[in-house]
C-alpha cells in the first residue's frame, strides 16, 4: 500500500511539474531537394545566412517562412533613435 501511495505521488509530481511542448516559430525555412521523391522542409532557421549553410551542398533552397510570427513587446532596432543633422 505504501508502494502505490509513494508511485503515485511521484506521478502527480511528474504531471505538476512537465511543461506543454510548443513549435518553434523562426523565420527562415529550408526546402531540401530529393529528385522525384519530393523532399523535406525544415523552417528552424533565425537567419537567412544560416539556412544557406544548411543546405549548400545537398541541393535546396532556403525561403522566408509564411507562418512566422514575431515575438510581441518592443523589439531592439525600435529603442535606438538616430538623429541625423539635416
Amino acid at each position: 500500500m505504501r508502494l502505490l501511495l509513494f508511485l503515485l505521488a511521484i506521478c502527480a509530481g511528474i504531471v505538476c511539474i512537465a511543461t506543454h511542448a510548443e513549435a518553434q516559430n523562426y523565420p527562415w525555412c529550408a526546402s531540401y531537394s530529393a529528385g522525384d521523391t519530393g523532399g523535406g522542409m525544415n523552417c528552424g532557421f533565425t537567419t537567412f545566412q544560416q539556412c544557406l549553410d544548411t543546405v549548400r551542398g545537398m541541393g535546396g533552397f532556403c525561403e522566408q517562412n509564411t507562418q512566422y510570427q514575431p515575438p510581441q513587446g518592443p523589439h531592439p532596432f525600435n529603442k535606438i533613435r538616430r538623429r541625423y543633422p539635416y
